[in-house]
C-alpha cells in the first residue's frame, strides 16, 4: 500500500508541473499513467478511493494557493479537499476497469473531470488536466473536440505508456494517435483571413494588491487613462481590463470625463470594463465606448465567480468567515458574448468565464472574429493565478482558431496567436501596453461546432463502461462464498 500512496502522490506532483508556470507537459502525461500503475495495482475498491483522493489532494493543494493569497489558508484547503473527493470516483473507476478497455479509463478520466467542472455552484473548471498541456502537440486536438479531447488524448497516452509492455500493439497505437493527430492538425492549412486589426491592450496596474484595492478604483482607472494617452501609433481598436473603471462612467460624471478623455486620445474605440447596474441587479460589465457616438454595445459577464461575484450559502457562511459579505451579489448576464467595436466582432470572456466552454464557443458560433479575455487579477498578487489562465486563453485560441487578447490590471496581458503562440506579454504588476496587428477569421472549428458533442460521448463512454464493471464485480463478490 505505502508505494501505491507514494505513487499516487508522485502523479499529483507530475500533473501539478505540468500546469503553467512550470508548464512541463510530459509530466501531465507521465502522472497520469503513474496513477493509473497504481490503480492497476490496488487490492481493492476501497485501496482505489484513498489512492484517487490522495492524488487529486496532492494535485489541488499545489495548484490553487493563490486562492488563498488574501483571504488565508482555510477557504483554500476547503476548496481543494471538496474537489479531491471527485478523485474518490477516479480512484473507484480505476480499480474496477483493472480488466477493461485501455480506452475506458481516460474516458472515465474525462467524466469525473466533467462532473467537477459542473457541480456544485457551477463547478470549477479551472483544474482541467487539458490546460497542462498547452505547450505540447497534445493541444492541438482542442481544435477538433476542445479541452475535453485534450484530457481524453493525455490520459490515453499516459495510460498506454503504462500498458506498453502487457499490450505493446494496442498500447503503441494509444500513444501514438493523440500525439500524431495532434501533430498533424497543428499542420493543416488554415482559411485565408478576413481581414486584420490594429490592437492595444492596456495594463494600467494598481496603487496596492489586495482585496483593499477597488477602494482605489478611481486611481486604476486614472492609471488606464494614463497609460491609454502613452500611444504613440494609430490603432483600430483598445481593450481594458475587467475593473478598470469601476467608478460607473455611465453615472459618475467624472468617471465619464476620464473615459472620454482616453477614448480621445486613443481615436479609436475602447472596451472598458466597469460595473454598471439595471432592473435585474449589478453586472459586471465590459462596454464600448466610441469616440464618435459614445457608449455602445456591452457583455454582462455571465459566467460569475461563486464566493466571489456571488456567495452561495450568505446566511450560513457569514458565521464562518468574515470575508463572506465582502463578495459580489452580481448577476448574470445574457447574450453571445459578442460586441461590435470599430466594425470588429469581438467576443468577450471576462476572466472566470474563460473555463467556460460555452463562453468562447457562443462568441464564435455568433460570428466573433477575434476573442479577448479582460481580467482582474490584482487581489492574487504574484501567485501562478495569472500564468494558469493565460494558459486558457491559449487553448481556446487553438480550440476556436481565432487571435486572443488577454487584458489584465495588473498581470500578466499578453497578445495570443491562434495557434496559440504568446507573440507578446506583461510582467505582473507594471503599467504597460500591448500593440499589435491580429487576423480576423471567420470560420468555425470543429470543436465550436461539436465540442459539446464530443465531452458527452466520451463520458457517456467512460460513464456506461465503469458503471458496467461495478456491477459486475459487485455481482461477482455478492455470489462468491463467504469465508
Amino acid at each position: 500500500m505505502w508505494w501505491r500512496l507514494a505513487a499516487a502522490a508522485a502523479s499529483g506532483l507530475l500533473v501539478f508541473a505540468s500546469y503553467e508556470p512550470l508548464g512541463w507537459w510530459p509530466a501531465g502525461v507521465i502522472g497520469l499513467g503513474l496513477l493509473y500503475y497504481a490503480l492497476q495495482h490496488a487490492r481493492s475498491l476501497r485501496e482505489g478511493a484513498i489512492l484517487g483522493f490522495v492524488q487529486a489532494l496532492c494535485l489541488f493543494l499545489l495548484l490553487l494557493p493563490w486562492i488563498g493569497e488574501f483571504v488565508g489558508a482555510p477557504p483554500y484547503i476547503a476548496l481543494s479537499v471538496v474537489l479531491a473527493l471527485f478523485g474518490i470516483l477516479t480512484g473507484l473507476g480505476g480499480v474496477a476497469l483493472r480488466r477493461g478497455s485501455l480506452l475506458l479509463f481516460p474516458a472515465w478520466w474525462v467524466a469525473v473531470e466533467y462532473a467537477r467542472s459542473s457541480w456544485p455552484f457551477g463547478g470549477f473548471a479551472w483544474v482541467r488536466l487539458a490546460w497542462g498541456q498547452v505547450d505540447g502537440p497534445l493541444a492541438h486536438l482542442a481544435f477538433l473536440g476542445g479541452p475535453a479531447l485534450v484530457t481524453f488524448g493525455a490520459a490515453l497516452t499516459g495510460c498506454a505508456l503504462y500498458r506498453l509492455r502487457a499490450q505493446p500493439r494496442l498500447a503503441a497505437l494509444c500513444l501514438l494517435v493523440p500525439l500524431g493527430v495532434g501533430v498533424g492538425v497543428a499542420q493543416w492549412p488554415r482559411p485565408v483571413d478576413t481581414g486584420e486589426v490594429r490592437v492595444a491592450a492596456i495594463q494600467g496596474n494598481v496603487p496596492r494588491m489586495g482585496l483593499d484595492f477597488n477602494a482605489q478604483r478611481r486611481a486604476v482607472l486614472a492609471n488606464h487613462v494614463r497609460e491609454t494617452e502613452k500611444l504613440a501609433e494609430p490603432v483600430d481598436l483598445v481593450i481594458w481590463p475587467e475593473n478598470a473603471a469601476d467608478v460607473n462612467p455611465l453615472t459618475d460624471a467624472r468617471a465619464r470625463e476620464l473615459v472620454d478623455r482616453a477614448v480621445a486620445a486613443a481615436q479609436a474605440p475602447v472596451l472598458v470594463g466597469t460595473l454598471t447596474a439595471d432592473e435585474a441587479g449589478p453586472h459586471n460589465t465590459m462596454m464600448v465606448f466610441d469616440p464618435a457616438t459614445g457608449p455602445g454595445e456591452y457583455h454582462h459577464k455571465k459566467f460569475l465567480q461563486p464566493f466571489g461575484e456571488t456567495m452561495p450559502l450568505r446566511s450560513l457562511l457569514r458565521h464562518v468567515s468574515p470575508y463572506v459579505d465582502r463578495a459580489g451579489d452580481f448577476q448574470p448576464g445574457i447574450g453571445t458574448g459578442v460586441v461590435h467595436a470599430g466594425g470588429v466582432a469581438l467576443g468577450v470572456a471576462t476572466c472566470y468565464e474563460v473555463i467556460f466552454d460555452e463562453a468562447y464557443r457562443s462568441a464564435v458560433a455568433h460570428g466573433a472574429q477575434l476573442l479577448t479575455t479582460p481580467t482582474n487579477n490584482a487581489t492574487f498578487g504574484f501567485t501562478d493565478m495569472s500564468y494558469q489562465q493565460l494558459a486558457m486563453s491559449r487553448l481556446r485560441a487553438i480550440e476556436t482558431d481565432r487571435a486572443v487578447v488577454v487584458a489584465a490590471t495588473s498581470g500578466v496581458s499578453a497578445i495570443v496567436a491562434p495557434d496559440g503562440e504568446v507573440r507578446s506579454r506583461t510582467g505582473i504588476f507594471e503599467a504597460a501596453t500591448l500593440v499589435d496587428t491580429l487576423p480576423l477569421r471567420d470560420s468555425v472549428t470543429p470543436a465550436v461546432r461539436f465540442g459539446f458533442w464530443v465531452q458527452a460521448g466520451i463520458a457517456i463512454m467512460g460513464t456506461l463502461g465503469t458503471l458496467s464493471m461495478l456491477v459486475a464485480l459487485w455481482r461477482r463478490r455478492s455470489s462468491s462464498p463467504r469465508s
